[in-house]
């Protein structure tokens, strides 16, 4: 694969091409480490711990370069989402939303007709362009990629966690929604030595790798907590995706952390 296809994927929803490695300030990267990140991320999943007034900086220089990506924490009534999306478009000093995503919806979570026809009238009236949401139960995440009004999945994916290449990567070809790998990590449990192991424990970047060598995954979120992490993982992705002996190495080692 290219350099440049590894590194970079096209958006056609939001018609914007954007960085691979998209950005979470959810272990409290402080404003100066996500000014140096957006001056090579453009995907960016905002948080309550994200420093916004260096996003709002970033979106004033050049609005069209970012792939802002923000919604209610609890998405299951219409009104919550429209006041959810203006006070943003507020805060951030901005007329839209790149994707409106509703967070965690699990097994028994609530997606009503009703939310979905709000999110709708929001992309119709320009106020976002996309519709994401964050799902936790693969085989939902499934049928939600299959048949739904939804244009992102953001969904677990990781060498311990390789269910979605079962659950939702198969049902992809019905619409062709992005998907947004998280935890590439397991929540750093990829990142500590395990028993029955003796080799190399792998890095924060060779689980990011591990992510986007699939051809199913589109942006896979990093959180790093310092500067230096930021570009330790920036630095790794350069080195393209995974070869087949990295990659059995990677399913190998998860495995073993998995249990």
């Amino acid at each position: 694969m290219p350099a440049q296809e590894f590194l970079q994927r096209e958006f056609p929803a939001i018609r914007k091409t954007v960085f691979r490695l998209g950005l979470s300030a959810t272990f409290g990267l402080d404003g100066i480490g996500v000014r140096e990140a957006l001056e090579r991320m453009q995907y960016v999943f905002l948080t309550s711990r994200m420093p916004w007034e260096a996003v709002r900086e970033a979106l004033a220089r050049d609005r069209e370069r970012y792939a802002i990506v923000a919604g209610p924490p609890l998405g299951y009534f219409p009104g919550a989402c429209r006041r959810a999306v203006e006070r943003i478009l507020r805060r951030l000093h901005t007329d839209y939303l790149d994707v409106l995503q509703l967070y965690w919806l699990g097994k028994m979570s609530a997606f009503s007709g009703p939310v979905q026809e709000e999110m709708a009238r929001l992309r119709s009236e320009g106020k976002v362009r996309a519709l994401g949401a964050s799902v936790h139960d693969r085989p939902r995440a499934g049928r939600l990629a299959a048949d739904s009004i939804l244009d992102v999945l953001m969904i677990r994916y990781n060498a311990a966690h390789p269910g979605a290449e079962r659950d939702v990567f198969p049902h992809l070809a019905m619409r062709n929604p992005w998907v947004v790998a998280y935890t590439a990590t397991s929540h750093r449990k990829l990142l500590k030595p395990v028993k029955g192991h003796s080799g190399r424990v792998p890095t924060a970047g060779d689980c990011y790798r591990f992510c986007l060598t699939s051809p199913h995954v589109d942006v896979v979120l990093t959180g790093p907590r310092t500067v230096a992490e930021l570009r330790e993982n920036l630095a790794a992705i350069e080195k393209g995706p995974l070869d087949p002996a990295e990659l059995d190495w990677m399913r190998g080692f998860g495995k073993l952390v998995h249990g």
